[in-house]
């Protein structure tokens, strides 16, 4: 079994950062930042448990919800990751989502 803890103290870590910024910094592009990594992520978790089928966008729900969107995704992606590859790649995504959110 894959071990994606370390997906997981990362998206802990980033949604940990999104909860304590300002709604100023939220407001410049962090929240988008978060609900678009939400989406990829959700998006990439879809079309592993269902190839072939189109996978759905998930909603905006308002700024305040970024965090939580992208720990919901990121959980149920790191149940359906099958290889380090996979692994490497979502980290590497949550790594730059965090850092052009600035948080």
């Amino acid at each position: 079994m894959l071990d994606t803890s370390p997906l997981t103290r990362a998206v802990d870590h980033f949604a940990d950062r999104l909860r304590a910024a300002p709604q100023s910094r939220l407001q410049r592009g962090a929240a988008a930042e978060a609900l678009g990594l939400a989406r990829e992520l959700a998006r990439r978790a879809q079309l592993l448990e269902s190839p072939g089928e189109e996978p759905r966008v998930m909603p905006d729900v308002g700024m305040f919800a970024g965090a939580d969107q992208v720990t919901v995704a990121a959980h149920d992606l790191a149940l359906v990751l099958r290889s380090e590859g996979e692994l490497a790649s979502v980290l590497a995504l949550v790594a730059e989502a965090q850092q052009r959110a600035g948080v």
